[in-house]
Parts: C-alpha cells; structure tokens; sequence
C-alpha cells in the first residue's frame, strides 16, 4: 500500500471541503466519527454483460468468472470498458463515516474492502467462494490536500473556495480497491499526485459556472476542462478519473491465479 505524507496526518475540520468520495457528499471529522452524504446512485442491480472476457482468459491463462462493480460511478463502468472488461454493476449503500484518527489511506482501503463485500453478499456469493463464484471489485476515492478530504462541493461558492485551496500547489488522489471471491480479498490503495497551476479569479469563476465540478470531489474533473488547470501528475491517471485500471488488472490476475 502507498501512501502520501498527507495521509499520515488526522484529518481535520475543513470549513470548505466536505470529505466524500469522489460521487458522495459530506460533512468533515471533529473528534468522532462523521457520516457522509451518500450519492444518487441508479437502485437495484443493472445486469450489463457479465463476464470477463474469453479472450483476456485464454491469454491470461484464467478461468472465466462473472466480474460485478460494486460502484453506481459512470467514470468507473467507462475505465473498465473502456480496458476490455465486461462486468455487471451493483450499487450498495454502506455507512461511510471516518473513524476518529483515520487516516485517509486506512480509510478508503476499509471503505473499498466494505463495499466489495455487501455486493458479494447482495449477490449470493457463498461465503467461502467458490472458484465459479462472481468476482467484486469495490473501490473508495478521496482528494486530499495537507490534512484535509475534499469531497463534492455543496453549492458554486463551495467549488470556488475548493479550487482556490488546490491553485498553485499540489495534492493527493487516493483511491482503495477491493477484489473478493468470498472470503479470499486483495487490496491496495494507489496514490497519485497532481500539480495544479496558480489560478485567476476569473478562471475559477469561469470553470464554476461550467457546472463541470459539481459532482466531482475537489471539484473538478481531469478528463475535462480542468486539464489545462494541471500540468503535470505522478502516478496513474485513471485513479485521479477514479479508478487505477492497471492496478485492478493486476489485483485480478493475483486473484484468479491464486484460485486455480
């Protein structure tokens, strides 16, 4: 698992970032815990085509499972099409309150790993997963800068404060992942750090009236017209999207082969 030096600090009180994750709202830690608002998300089950692919088996060398994404995020259902995976989609509703003295690495690796498994569990998955059993990839995405989590912002006056707090200086996006077959998990949290450049108040005015922030935590969206905003990342860019693909790759070729 890596970590940034802002995850090794307790997450504090920020009067203009809610902590969320990168499709949720909420309020921010004091000395106990806190609940996060949850997103919208689509209700029930979307049943898309449910399997990794034949192909990616045959030359991986794998068997052919049912691959199912704990997620009602429509960033992450595009990664992974867009890297070959076929997959259906659950959406379960966790409680997502920080523990007190949680550091945002520990926090969306237990976030992930939960969600992962209430879909297993949604799904009828028996409890020592068999290896015909569906696959569950679960995933938790936070923005943190120095010691605070931003999540969505409330309203334009939010978004605005947001990005004056990332101009000019750089910040981390954390996301956990979570792969489970039953009782066998693996997970890890991929860190990427992005560099934004100083901003005019009149290109932060320009970028909230956009809209394209609103749903974004730290408010803003890489893949769009925040990208002449940052000229430079280290790490994956997937994750800042929302979802490391090459680290999910991995994780699942570990998983697979770890059963057969």
């Amino acid at each position: 698992m890596r970590t940034s030096p802002s995850s090794r600090t307790r997450v504090t009180r920020s009067n203009a970032a809610p902590t969320a994750a990168v499709h949720a709202n909420a309020t921010l830690p004091g000395d106990s815990g806190v609940s996060r608002r949850r997103s919208v998300n689509a209700p029930g089950i979307d049943w898309v085509s449910g399997f990794i692919s034949r192909a990616d088996a045959s030359i991986l060398s794998l068997p052919i499972v049912r691959l199912v994404l704990a997620s009602g995020s429509p960033r992450r259902a595009d990664l992974l099409r867009a890297a070959g995976y076929e997959f259906e989609i659950v959406v379960t509703n966790v409680d997502e309150s920080i523990r007190p003295g949680e550091r945002p690495d520990v926090y969306v690796r237990r976030l992930a790993a939960e969600k992962s498994a209430a879909a297993y569990h949604r799904i009828g998955g028996t409890p020592k997963g068999a290896p015909s059993d569906p696959v569950v990839l679960g995933a938790d995405t936070v923005v943190v800068v120095d010691d605070q989590i931003l999540g969505k912002p409330r309203d334009d006056a939010e978004a605005a404060a947001m990005l004056r707090l990332l101009s000019a200086r750089r910040h981390m996006v954390m996301t956990g992942i979570s792969l489970r077959q039953g009782a066998h998990e693996l997970g890890r949290v991929e860190t990427t750090t992005v560099h934004f450049r100083s901003l005019g108040a009149d290109e932060v005015a320009w970028y909230v009236a956009s809209g394209e922030g609103r749903d974004k935590a730290g408010a803003y969206a890489i893949q769009g017209l925040a990208s002449r905003f940052i000229p430079r990342i280290d790490g994956s860019y997937s994750n800042v999207v929302g979802l490391p693909v090459a680290a999910v790759a991995e994780l699942l070729t570990s998983l697979l082969a770890s059963r057969l």
